[in-house]
């Protein structure tokens, strides 16, 4: 059973920072790349960043570039984001995702597992 478990959620102040934490089980996690997405209330869901299956590559959201980081470690099956300079905006349930394939994606639809998300609020 594949199994994406979000962590590092949480409550800040704008300006802050926080890393989120997405560990894969049941899934041969270097064979995939992976994804974070994130939905405010009343939003669709939106592309936040990815990292392609080597790690080699990675691809941001325009809105974050400078302020966010994505990177992975196989030895864990982990991945992270790295979210620094918080603002309010960046409010939102952040989800992990998981995609068989080689390259990175931002659409939602073209990952195949999905994590249960974590709460990101942003106070101003």
């Amino acid at each position: 059973q594949v199994q994406l478990v979000e962590s590092g959620g949480g409550l800040v102040q704008a300006g802050g920072s926080l890393r989120l934490s997405c560990t894969a089980s049941g899934l041969p996690f270097s064979s995939y790349a992976m994804g974070w997405f994130r939905q405010a209330p009343g939003k669709e869901r939106e592309f936040v960043a990815s990292i392609t299956r080597s790690g080699g590559s990675t691809y941001l959201t325009d809105s974050v570039k400078g302020r966010f980081t994505i990177s992975t470690d196989n030895a864990r099956n982990t991945v992270y984001l790295q979210m620094n300079s918080l603002k309010s905006e960046d409010t939102a349930v952040y989800y992990c995702a998981a995609r068989l394939s080689a390259a990175w994606a931002n659409i939602p639809s073209l990952y195949n597992y999905w994590g249960q998300g974590t709460q990101v609020t942003v106070s101003s």
